[in-house]
């Protein structure tokens, strides 16, 4: 009986191996490295392997394996070595950071036999180092500061690849940016070279592409927003006033400015608060006016002027709306007042003619001056008082304007200028000779012109007369 039994068995197994062919029963073993929950890899480019015991379909295989962390999906580069796949991160393992080896689904060997996976093993690269912080940074989010000199800070809880911190910062509405790095490279501190906009909100943000020293980067992006309105004050004039220059500074001369500014002052022009150097280059007048503006203090100018306004004449200061505090606040509409110099036209005082006593009312006689003329030499003294003094530049200028021309009959001979002399910086004296005296038929009238206008003499200040002064002599025996 036993005998027919195991022919019978050897009979099955013969059928069996014929009918159906040959079945391999061996398990496809698998190794991976790492092979241990949180194991290390030790550089940047470490591979990630699947090593197999037989040969695979190697789309099933590289089809299952995924690669994950807290930034996402890794993206590698897969190749075959024999039975092993290797995994290679196209941009590299990042230090501290905790990857993890998923494998589920199922995989074939070349023949044919199947292994289901599932598979989950986190690992490291490079260390496993914990990530930094971002501890304390100023501005603080949601503060109120001032537009100038602002310096951010950041304080990290670890020192700091420093490349890639200034990379990852993003300041909004600054120029040129200065680090300065303090504390072990744990503190970042940046200025800039430009001001902020008064009443504005700006942000900043920190990436997660900074990283400390040991390569590990932030766990999150650190963003943060300030508004510039810690000044809400606008700025505006307070005062516009008559200044004198008197022992190296200027002082106010208690006149107002309407019809209180004399010759060889200035304006000084009040704020009510400390004004922005754009002030310098804010003023301006109508009609036109030169000159120059200087800063007297943080909220005071004075503008000091290259040739004295003209008299009689209604001028527009105007400080222009664009003016701006040193916060960057500005005026916002021009500031204008209108003033007429308390400045008097350079006048003829009096004159005096062949040493007799002084004229000085040209109306009572109409202009017209008898004045005795020696017919043997011709000659006419005049001395002319003027009502404010005149410059060497000047002295030598104004005889050469002043005429004396014969008027009536037109048949007189022409006079000429023979002697020119200051008797002080408002007086001349000058001698004329030439000049006829009637002949007890005609009389004879000569005409004296002293040029005025804006072509006319002036005093070292600059002053005019405002017309030509003109009179008559008429020289007799």
């Amino acid at each position: 009986m036993f005998r027919l039994w195991n022919n019978l068995f050897i009979f099955l197994c013969i059928f069996l191996f014929y009918s159906c062919g040959f079945v391999d029963l061996r398990p496809i073993e698998i190794k991976i490295e790492p092979k241990k929950m949180d194991s290390l890899l030790p550089a940047q480019y470490s591979p990630v392997i699947l090593k197999f015991n037989t040969e695979m379909v190697k789309n099933d295989v590289e089809g299952i394996i995924q690669i994950n962390s807290d930034l996402g999906a890794v993206n590698g580069d897969k190749y075959w070595k024999g039975n092993e796949l290797y995994f290679v991160p196209v941009s590299g393992w990042i230090a501290g950071i905790r990857y993890s080896i998923n494998l589920r689904g199922s995989i074939r060997s070349a023949d044919g036999r199947e292994l289901r996976l599932d598979h989950f093993i986190p690992f490291y690269a490079i260390n496993k180092n914990p990530p930094p912080f971002l501890e304390w940074h100023f501005p603080f989010s949601g503060e109120s500061i001032g537009t100038n000199d602002l310096t951010y800070e950041f304080h990290f809880s670890k020192p700091m690849d420093k490349l890639s911190v200034e990379n990852a910062l993003v300041l909004e509405g600054i120029g040129n940016k200065n680090f300065e790095w303090l504390e072990n490279d744990r503190v970042i501190k940046i200025t800039t070279d430009k001001a902020l906009a008064p009443w504005s909100v700006y942000r900043w943000n920190i990436k997660e592409t900074a990283k400390s020293v040991d390569g590990v980067p932030l766990p999150k992006a650190y963003t943060g927003h300030f508004t510039t309105d810690l000044d809400i004050t606008l700025p505006f004039v307070t005062n516009v006033f008559p200044v004198l220059f008197s022992n190296g500074s200027w002082i106010p001369t208690g006149a107002d400015i309407e019809t209180g500014l004399r010759q060889e002052q200035g304006i000084a022009v009040l704020f009510n608060k400390p004004i922005g150097d754009n002030v310098l280059r804010s003023v301006r007048f109508e009609p036109a006016l030169t000159g120059k503006t200087e800063t007297l203090t943080e909220n005071s100018i004075v503008f000091i002027f290259t040739r004295s306004p003209e008299p009689e004449t209604l001028y527009t200061m105007i400080i222009s709306g664009d003016t701006r505090d040193k916060e960057g606040l500005r005026i916002g509409s021009d500031h204008k007042i209108n003033f007429i110099p308390n400045i008097p036209y350079l006048n003829i005082t009096s004159i005096s003619v062949d040493g007799n006593s002084a004229i000085n009312d040209f109306s009572a006689l109409n202009n017209v001056f008898p004045v005795q003329i020696d017919p043997e030499t011709g000659e006419l003294l005049l001395s002319i008082y003027f009502s404010l003094p005149f410059d060497f530049y000047e002295k030598q200028n104004t005889p050469q304007r002043i005429t004396v021309t014969p008027f009536f009959p037109r048949i007189l001979p022409p006079v000429a200028l023979q002697y020119v002399n200051w008797i002080s910086n408002d007086r001349l004296y000058m001698r004329w000779e030439g000049l006829s005296p009637s002949d007890g038929v005609t009389s004879h009238f000569y005409r004296i012109v002293i040029p005025g206008g804006k072509s006319g003499i002036s005093s070292e200040t600059g002053i005019l007369m405002k017309d030509d002064f003109i009179f008559y002599l008429e020289a007799v025996k």
